[in-house]
């Protein structure tokens, strides 16, 4: 099977999304190989397959969960023609894509330097697809003109506030809320 993650064997892609979704569910700090291979029902050497540690395995499975993410995400706004709307359905598929990622996935993330690279990374990408977005509704002349790099900017530190907990915690809202709540004000913000 060959794509974004490089060849990989059937069972090692099956394994991949399993490890995705136990990450997701209950972070992945607390785990040792021999603990992910006993869960997996898998052998430590067919994990080392994957990777050569426990860190890569993480890095691994964190860049696997991001690529997947936003292949999906811009599977659900492409077909989206109307600038408010594509702006609604670009944030909103990006709640939804985050959605599966637990408290504990995202504090381990947070604390883990090479994992929190790869989510800051990813976040900007999305304020930069925000930020073209938005800059392809002011040329169609249905938002009003505005400053393409400040609104990335402000939705950028929205964005991390949310995958981080901050906004939840500061407002009680859940993160697809909050997505919501967020395309809804950049929305009227910018309007014509």
């Amino acid at each position: 099977m060959e794509s974004a993650e490089g060849r990989l064997t059937r069972r090692q892609a099956e394994l991949l999304d399993q490890l995705e979704a136990l990450f997701l569910a209950q972070g992945f700090a607390g785990f040792t190989l021999e603990d992910l291979a006993v869960r997996l029902r898998c052998s430590k050497s067919t994990l080392y397959a994957l990777a050569g540690s426990k860190e890569q395995l993480s890095l691994r499975v964190i860049r696997h969960f991001f690529r997947k993410a936003t292949a999906a995400v811009e599977a659900q706004t492409v077909t989206e023609a109307d600038p408010a709307r594509r702006v609604t359905a670009y944030l909103t598929a990006v709640a939804r894509a985050l959605a599966p990622a637990g408290p504990a996935f995202l504090r381990d993330l947070d604390a883990f330097p090479p994992g929190r690279e790869i989510y800051e990374r990813n976040t900007a990408l999305a304020a930069g697809r925000v930020r073209e977005l938005i800059a392809d509704g002011v040329a169609q002349g249905r938002f009003r003109e505005v400053h393409p790099a400040l609104i990335a900017d402000t939705v950028t530190t929205l964005m991390l506030r949310i995958g981080r907990g901050d906004t939840g915690r500061a407002t009680g809202l859940d993160d697809a809320t909050a997505y919501r709540e967020l395309a809804a004000l950049l929305l009227r913000g910018i309007a014509l």
